[in-house]
């Protein structure tokens, strides 16, 4: 039986990869029902990587708690399954170019017609208007157009640059933005009866998540413009990425200098600290036994090259200290002096993690293919309405039958569907 904030709340799915699936496992985290609806032979992430027919890792991580109703959505008779189950749903979430759900019958303006308070998220990489309004786009592409890619700095052997790998941010977040608008639009009905079209979009995320070097403050951006004239004339020369970054990067010289938001080589493996106010500096000063002031000093100045070089050898200094002693020896001296620090883990190991252990984060959940799982929980925690993983990813059409005969659909007229390969 379903609980949480959500429980009673029917979700139809018509998303695929990561944004789409992501956001709907938070709601279905919450309690509500989600009916992911796939072509026949699964979503693509169903086949990528799959260790067993059907079945992928990166699926089973992102469609937990759902069932799954597999329709050939081209097929009119497809669509009017769909149409007969709007009456019972109360967020449809999709992830296709704005110009495919018309074709499918699936659009706002014809679902909403057959619920009016129906919440219906469209979510895309680019949005609905505009010159790439029709591009299909996925994070990595996401990464580069927004600015993130470049403002990570990061470059392989041959001068390319390299995306965030650690984890697909714009997919991710935009996931967490459908879930949070979902809520808000739920609230809104709740108290008005409306329904609504929420729009979300990997470009919109992205540059979100990119905060202050996203915003424009005239008032404080001088160094930004001409950082930024500096770059616009070499890209008016042709000049190559390695020159690009080279130039925008060179204002950021004060990274250089830092020594309190960083990690550091540590004798076994490395720390992690972050100290962001001058009360933190001077502990960490303090634990690290240094005068070097860096971003504290009155006079500090990047852009000097005398100060610089002077800086660089300081900071070096540093960073030989850490080196001096292990990870663990590191962290109870930081502890000690107050200053916020961390060891630098692998994820593999953090589900065995004491501080993730003791706050009921991972999640155990057995799947009726490939056995026993632990997951990454709910991520929030609430003490009236607790949330709870409702299950595993679903097999593949496990629950196609159960939901098409829930509309009158006799057997023999589902057999019928079948024969035609409108549902499975």
């Amino acid at each position: 039986m379903a609980s949480g904030p959500l429980n009673g709340i029917r979700v139809l799915e018509f998303t695929q990869i990561i944004a789409g699936p992501f956001g709907c496992q938070n709601l279905a985290d919450m309690g509500a029902e989600v009916i992911k609806v796939e072509p026949p032979g699964g979503e693509p992430w169903r086949l990528f990587s799959q260790f067993m027919p059907g079945e992928s890792k990166t699926f089973q991580s992102l469609n937990r708690g759902k069932k799954s109703l597999v329709l050939s959505m081209q097929e009119p008779d497809a669509q009017e399954i769909v149409h007969r189950m709007i009456p019972t749903i109360d967020v449809v979430v999709i992830n296709y170019r704005p110009d495919v759900p018309a074709k499918l019958g699936i659009d706002y303006e014809t679902l909403s017609k057959i619920r009016p308070n129906l919440i219906y998220v469209d979510n895309t990489a680019w949005g609905r208007r505009g010159p790439w309004a029709l591009r299909p786009g996925y994070d990595i592409v996401a990464q580069a157009v927004s600015g993130l890619m470049i403002g990570e700095g990061k470059v392989d052997p041959a001068g390319a640059p390299l995306s965030i790998t650690s984890t697909a941010i714009a997919d991710y977040g935009t996931g967490v933005a459908i879930a949070w608008s979902v809520c808000a639009a739920l609230f809104h009905r709740e108290r008005t009866g409306e329904g609504q079209m929420i729009e979300t979009t990997l470009l919109n995320t992205a540059l979100a998540f990119q905060g202050t070097a996203a915003m424009d403050l005239p008032a404080a951006d001088a160094l930004k413009y001409g950082k930024m004239d500096r770059v616009h004339g070499l890209q008016a020369e042709n000049a190559p990425y390695s020159d690009l970054i080279g130039a925008y990067q060179a204002a950021q010289l004060g990274r250089v200098g830092n020594i309190y938001y960083r990690c550091y080589a540590t004798k076994d493996g490395a720390v992690a600290i972050g100290a962001l106010s001058p009360t933190l500096w001077a502990k960490v000063r303090a634990a690290v036994g240094t005068d070097f002031l860096g971003m504290a000093d009155p006079g500090y100045n990047m852009a000097d090259p005398v100060y610089a070089e002077m800086a660089r050898g300081r900071v070096a200094e540093v960073e030989a200290t850490f080196r001096t002693k292990t990870s663990d020896e590191w962290l109870a001296i930081l502890e000690a002096h107050g200053v916020p620090s961390g060891p630098l883990n692998f994820v593999e190991d953090m589900l065995t993690d004491p501080q993730v252990v003791a706050n009921d984060i991972p999640v155990t959940v057995e799947h009726e293919l490939s056995g026993p799982q632990t997951q990454v929980g709910p991520m929030v925690r609430m003490s009236r309405t607790p949330l709870e993983v409702q299950g595993p990813s679903p097999v593949l059409g496990k629950h196609t039958d159960e939901i098409v005969a829930a509309l009158g659909y006799s057997a023999e007229q589902r057999a019928a569907l079948r024969a035609r390969n409108v549902i499975a």
